[in-house]
């Protein structure tokens, strides 16, 4: 391994641009500085919000930092979408103390990406041992990598962490030419249902895609009501300000699609997405008008009409939602790697997570018969 020195800092925001850009990369806007920024500068992660931001670096010979890890102090698991809320009653039970624990994720934000940012990826093993290094100084319970993307599992692996596998349900751009191309992959039956909803989902509205200098503070307002409206059912409080909407068209624009549904001018329900190099990463959804069918629309075929037209070769939906199945949305696997220092705990979760990985590779197996693609032959 590599020798070099480990350093933290109070937060992504006081970190030069763009050295963190430069480990972070271009393809996945969730580790970027201004996406990571802005959660801060908006009061979305920081104080009181159980997300301390305490990332981790290592310099180069060049002084500059060579690799980074974006890492949070955690005083609950909300906002992680890979639930551990039976590891920490466990633990808790046997008399640990669970929380605080250090979570290396994107916040609120259940999308693989880079949870490593290398601009020398020699530098991974040594990343790892910091963190593990910081969980054990400090008698932590344990450290989680969420949503880890395929290619940095191994070095996870390698260190000894434990991965835990799940699915979510994406859509594969195949080569379509547009929107009808790909119902013709679709068997007879699920076209005419999916040509039905679209239908039945936009009469009497419009549909508009804003992007880059477009979206105004009068968009941001609108979607912060269909932002509340969901958060509050879903989360029981929103996770994001509205401060970090205004940031994020600030500083991301041109990297952020808005979809609003119009009745007479007047927006009723949106989608918030952002778009990555080779995808298209759905987030929000909110409404404050019911309308059968609008949220698939927004949120699933929509999207697809944009990958196509942009050339992307996927949709990410977002967590959950077996419906998406039927959509068009297949299962496919992800991913989290997790640091517990204590032998006995880990062994308990090393038992649990074989379990559950057999459950999870079936079960995806079981959605794959059930996708609704002409069967071949």
């Amino acid at each position: 391994m590599t020798e070099c020195v480990v350093r933290m800092a109070g937060g992504v925001a006081e970190l030069p641009r763009e050295e963190w850009d430069a480990c972070a990369g271009t393809a996945n806007p969730f580790m970027s500085w201004d996406f990571l920024a802005a959660l801060e500068r908006s009061g979305s992660v920081g104080t009181g919000t159980g997300w301390q931001p305490l990332p981790m670096l290592i310099d180069g010979a060049d002084g500059r930092i060579a690799a980074a890890a974006p890492l949070y102090g955690k005083t609950h698991s909300q906002g992680e979408y890979v639930f551990d809320h039976g590891w920490a009653d466990a633990w808790e039970r046997a008399g640990g103390q669970y929380y605080p624990k250090i979570q290396l994720a994107a916040p609120f934000s259940p999308v693989a990406g880079p949870r490593l940012l290398l601009r020398d990826p020699a530098l991974a093993p040594a990343l790892i041992a910091g963190i593990e290094t910081l969980v054990e100084r400090n008698d932590l319970s344990s450290a989680h990598a969420t949503f880890v993307e395929t290619a940095q599992v191994p070095l996870f692996e390698a260190a000894g962490w434990l991965i835990r596998e799940d699915s979510q349900f994406h859509w594969i751009n195949r080569g379509y030419g547009d929107f009808d191309d790909f119902l013709a992959s679709l068997s007879s039956a699920k076209r005419k249902n999916i040509r039905k909803e679209r239908a039945r989902a936009v009469e009497g509205l419009e549909i508009v895609h804003l992007t880059g200098g477009d979206i105004g503070e009068e968009h941001w307002d609108a979607f912060w009501h269909f932002y509340q409206d969901t958060g509050s059912r879903k989360w029981g409080r929103p996770y994001l300000t509205r401060d970090f909407f205004s940031m994020l068209g600030e500083s991301m624009a041109d990297r952020v699609l808005l979809m609003l549904a119009m009745r007479n001018d007047r927006p009723i329900a949106g989608a918030l997405n952002l778009i990555g190099e080779d995808a298209l990463y759905g987030r929000y959804w909110g409404c404050i008008e019911d309308v059968p069918n609008l949220h698939f629309e927004l949120c699933y075929y929509q999207a697809i009409d944009v990958a196509i037209a942009r050339g992307l070769a996927r949709v990410e939906a977002g967590a959950q939602g077996g419906h998406k199945l039927a959509r068009g949305y297949g299962p496919e696997p992800t991913y989290s790697a997790h640091f517990l220092p204590n032998a006995s705990f880990r062994r308990a979760v090393a038992d649990f997570l074989t379990a559950e990985r057999a459950g999870v590779q079936n079960d995806r197996i079981w959605l794959a018969e059930r996708a609704p693609f002409r069967k071949q032959g």
